[in-house]
């Protein structure tokens, strides 16, 4: 499928996710098998593109195009300039957020309370596509299925964001009253499909294979968004990818493979956020990789202890060289060999 001029790899997309998706996180998601990853958002407000939580956001040094930049804000001037500030900084795609659902985005009625007001969005959407398309730049919106269960309004806004030049809509099938929780729906989606002629993409509790042959078959969805499932599991896209092109289930990963990666991502992750931040910063990560393997509660506890980046980086190496005298391939922790070897590995497996 194409976003404007640029044809995509394919249709297994990373969701934007403010403090995960950053570049590095992004660039490997992309190595596995994502066929396109969009930024985390960035606020429109001028006076903190400055920081250095933006300026991070905004360096793409290395980043494979095309390079998707989200934007979020309320005003329809600042959001124009926040799109052309992004193209500045190497943008290649615009996203508008209307999607989160963060009390801190919707209580400045930014994020998926737009969707309460869609003159306001409409507007928005309106000052952005006439922002980019002087640059060539398309503009594509991330939104939920309304505000709440009796306003789900999506296929009505993303028919008239459509009209007013927006390239691709992803609709995440929860609202903004749901937040994270319960079941995504995506009746919302398939209505949305429908409505429009644009690109269609599907987000929402994509966590496997089949999950994801279930969403495009039910949706005729052009695309999948996933975000949570790809934490510490970044190989997902490629999984996807295999079933859907066999029908079959492609081999986890060796254990070596994800020592690999995970190395990998962590050096990425260091530089880009410098030892204070980026030890502290990639705990997170490191314990979305072990949560499920034996041993990763009792590492993932010991590994907030350590406070510099190279024994971070050496404790993960070992970790996983421990786990490979044990079992070959990644798996869920039920899928080890026996129950005494799950038992071993806990016992061993610490820093």
């Amino acid at each position: 499928m194409n976003i404007g001029p640029f044809s995509l790899a394919n249709q297994f997309f990373v969701a934007p996710m403010a403090g995960v998706t950053d570049r590095p996180f992004r660039q490997l998601c992309r190595r596995l098998g994502a066929g396109y990853a969009v930024s985390e958002m960035i606020n429109s407000r001028a006076d903190l593109w400055h920081t250095p939580k933006t300026t991070r956001r905004i360096n793409h040094v290395g980043e494979p195009g095309p390079i998707a930049v989200q934007i979020a804000g309320t005003e329809p001037a600042r959001m124009a300039d926040a799109a052309r500030y992004n193209i500045d900084c190497g943008a290649q795609i615009i996203d508008i957020n209307m999607g989160c659902p963060a009390k801190k985005v919707c209580n400045k009625w930014a994020g998926s309370a737009l969707m309460q007001d869609p003159a306001l969005a409409l507007t928005i959407i309106e000052a952005v596509v006439a922002a980019c398309a002087p640059r060539g730049v398309p503009v594509t919106l991330k939104m939920r299925s309304g505000w709440s269960q009796a306003h789900r309004n999506a296929p009505a806004l993303a028919v008239q964001a459509q009209e007013a030049g927006i390239q691709m809509i992803t609709v995440h099938g929860r609202t903004r009253e749901q937040g994270y929780s319960g079941q995504a729906e995506y009746d919302t989606v398939t209505a949305v499909k429908a409505a429009v002629r644009v690109p269609v993409v599907a987000n929402g509790d994509i966590d496997s294979p089949e999950k994801a042959r279930a969403v495009l078959a039910a949706t005729g969805a052009d695309a999948l968004m996933i975000g949570r499932a790809a934490q510490g599991r970044p190989w997902i896209f490629r999984e996807i990818a295999h079933f859907l092109a066999t029908g079959s289930h492609l081999a986890p990963p060796l254990v070596a493979e994800v020592k690999q990666w995970a190395l990998l991502h962590l050096q990425d992750h260091y530089e880009l956020y410098g030892e204070f931040l980026g030890v502290r910063s990639a705990r997170k990560h490191i314990g979305w990789y072990v949560r499920n393997l034996p041993g990763g509660e009792e590492f993932r506890q010991q590994m907030n202890l350590i406070e510099n980046c190279a024994s971070q980086s050496i404790a993960v190496a070992d970790y996983f060289d421990r786990l490979n005298q044990c079992a070959d391939r990644i798996a869920d922790g039920a899928s080890y060999p026996s129950n005494r070897l799950a038992r071993k590995t806990d016992r061993e497996l610490t820093v």
